[in-house]
């Protein structure tokens, strides 16, 4: 089994001394804040808005079973069909059944963090079926072999020299292009992939219990373009996605919008609720829901983690955090990164081998400050720690450290032998690697306060 932690310090290495890398993450995010809180300014009281928000979704958390039953029931009420998929490999078998019965040979696609979940691209690449990604950034990484860099933002680490570098050498454009050009020039390459397409594949920002609705959030119509031509229509979600009603919507695409890019609201909001109704111009004759598990019961079945689910993939949690700064997306070597990636992925793929993202955290506290919903985010980084080391086997040499720590720690007589000669000893012995190669290890001193504390009161 690969050593997931060892890539991640080795990734991670690298990019924190990357200056390039660093200079450009940090320009887009200062960005990103300015206009954050311009965004901010739409709300009359932004604190009862993220309030609510955060008691709708953790009501919806509580109550998942009741609200996808209901989804499920109003969506097939107007002619939609939905799949129930367990893991990445149930729902990519049902989807590569789907295509080959639409005969398909090629699928457009819209931005969507599920997809990547699941391996989508590269197991349609694998049966012969071409897939296109239509949203400039995901082209952009799709074009360059990278997965996304970003939940919303899939090229932050790429600057606007960067990308034009890419579309001389992929595609032989002028080097020297501006970001308009290179814009025109895929617009233009995508007009005929969105008409000659079978399939559409879109994600889902929400899903709207009381209607049936997936509701899709975007800024530049490519997923409207994406479902308007294909005759089938594939949304592919996770199960948390639900949203209680559709008034719940003018609540959060304004959070979404404004903690996601700094706008006031996305450019497109669209809701689907089913394939093409009689008497409609547009739209696919067939649509398909498919819901996906992929761990997710399991986080739902941690009592303190499980608010996590509540996240509407805005990013911002991200954008704040000091360690995703230095290290980037890429290092965590997830589809989710930053904190909520560090919350959720240990339950979704694996506790033993993606403890070490738990760690990978300052606890400042900024991710729980900025998150729309109010998700405690830094202590539930904790949670994660106390489980991993509960549930986890921590290695023999960390479980015999902290043997001798917590004797020490219990009685003054073990606490005080050795003296500080041997004390510094075993923290250079077993520490140093851990520590830091850059950080020198702290000494002790030759006496302790409660040695020079009965020095000073004449205490034997």
């Amino acid at each position: 089994m690969p050593d997931f932690a060892a890539a991640f310090h080795e990734a991670a290495e690298k990019k924190v001394f990357d200056s390039a890398h660093r200079a450009t993450v940090n320009f887009n995010i200062a960005q990103y804040d300015k206009k954050v809180k311009q965004g901010k300014e739409q709300f009359s009281n932004l604190e009862l808005a993220r309030s609510r928000a955060a008691g709708l979704r953790n009501k919806v958390i509580a109550n998942l079973d009741k609200y996808l039953v209901e989804f499920e029931a109003n969506f097939i009420r107007r002619g939609g069909k939905v799949i129930w998929a367990q893991d990445a490999e149930e729902a990519m078998r049902e989807i590569v059944q789907l295509l080959k019965t639409e005969n398909a040979r090629t699928v457009v696609k819209g931005k969507s963090m599920v997809t990547e979940e699941i391996g989508f691209n590269e197991r349609l690449t694998h049966e012969g079926i071409e897939t296109i990604e239509t949203d400039l950034g995901e082209y952009i990484q799709q074009l360059d072999g990278e997965p996304p860099y970003h939940i919303v933002t899939p090229a932050m680490h790429k600057s606007k020299e960067d990308v034009a570098a890419l579309f001389h050498r992929k595609q032989n454009t002028p080097p020297d292009w501006t970001p308009e050009q290179i814009t025109a020039h895929v617009r233009k390459l995508l007009r005929s992939k969105y008409t000659s397409a079978e399939v559409g594949i879109t994600g889902a920002n929400f899903l709207i219990a009381d209607i049936g609705g997936v509701a899709v959030t975007e800024n530049e119509g490519n997923a409207l373009l994406s479902v308007s031509f294909p005759k089938l229509h594939i949304a592919i979600t996770g199960i948390e996605k639900i949203v209680p009603s559709a008034s719940d919507m003018d609540l959060f695409w304004p959070l979404l919008a404004t903690f996601g890019t700094g706008q006031y609201v996305t450019v497109y909001n669209s809701i689907f609720t089913g394939p093409r109704q009689p008497g409609e111009n547009d739209g696919p004759e067939k649509m398909v829901v498919v819901l996906l598990d992929n761990g997710r019961t399991s986080l739902l079945a941690q009592p303190a983690q499980r608010r996590a689910l509540a996240c509407i993939r805005c990013g911002a949690c991200l954008n704040g955090c000091p360690v995703y700064h230095g290290v980037g997306g890429h290092s965590y070597g997830t589809v989710y990164s930053g904190p909520i990636g560090a919350v959720i992925t240990p339950w979704m793929k694996g506790l033993q081998e993606y403890k070490h993202l738990s760690y990978a955290s300052s606890l400042c506290g900024k991710c729980t400050e900025v998150c729309p919903v109010k998700i405690d985010l830094h202590n539930l980084l904790l949670y994660n720690r106390r489980d991993a080391v509960n549930n986890a086997a921590p290695s023999k040499t960390e479980n015999v450290m902290w043997f001798f720590w917590k004797s020490a720690m219990l009685k003054r007589s073990k606490l005080e032998k050795g003296g500080a000669k041997l004390k510094n000893f075993m923290l250079r012995q077993f520490f140093r690697k851990s520590w830091g190669e850059r950080r020198e290890l702290p000494v002790v001193a030759p006496k302790s306060f409660n040695q020079l504390w009965k020095e000073r009161r004449g205490i034997r």
